[in-house]
């Protein structure tokens, strides 16, 4: 017969997000909430990285977002892409590099006077809870009175708006550091 001690064993460390199961963690078409390349698609995309800059290889985006004409899509069927039901919501993960994209289209405002944004969500190791942002367009006439923009400080603002590429938007996103992203809390 054996015996167990708790006094002989050393704790182990704690456990961060998790734990993690492979239903839907990736699943065909997870990235692309319309087909690439299809009439008013853009790309979202950008990099993720930790705080002393290094790029972050297995970090988890999710994004909400309202469709090009400011309504919250109300659809079923994120899980299942069919090709022509937009559902506002995506997941990818980032590469090697760090870098993720999504294909999606441009939001729109949700009210008269708001801005467009997505809402995105990181989930990476290290982190003991998910971690929640917005990226706005940038040069849209709706940031200028957003509630949430002129409630932060310039740095802090600019490190919510996305910038035009030739493909659509690019956001990168710093953990922490000296760029680090303004993340939000909702109570």
């Amino acid at each position: 017969m054996s015996t167990f001690s708790t006094n002989s064993q050393s704790p182990t460390p704690g456990q961060t997000i998790g734990p993690f199961f492979g239903y839907a963690l990736p699943y065909e078409g997870d990235a692309d909430l319309v087909p690439p390349g299809s009439a008013g698609s853009i790309r979202l995309h950008g990099w993720v990285y930790d705080g002393a800059g290094n790029p972050i290889p297995d970090a988890l985006l999710e994004i909400w977002q309202t469709d090009a004409e400011g309504n919250v899509p109300q659809a079923e069927g994120s899980l299942h892409r069919d090709g022509w039901t937009f559902t506002g919501w995506g997941r990818a993960d980032t590469d090697l590099n760090g870098r993720y994209t999504f294909s999606t289209v441009l939001p729109g405002a949700s009210a008269e006077g708001t801005a467009p944004f997505f809402a995105l969500t990181v989930f990476a190791r290290g982190l003991l809870d998910k971690l929640q942002t917005r990226i706005y367009l940038p040069d849209h006439p709706g940031n200028a009175g957003d509630p949430l923009l002129v409630s932060l400080s310039e740095d802090e603002r600019a490190t919510l708006v996305a910038t035009a590429d030739a493909t659509g938007l690019r956001f990168d996103l710093h953990l922490q550091g000296d760029r680090e992203t303004t993340f939000l809390t909702y109570g």
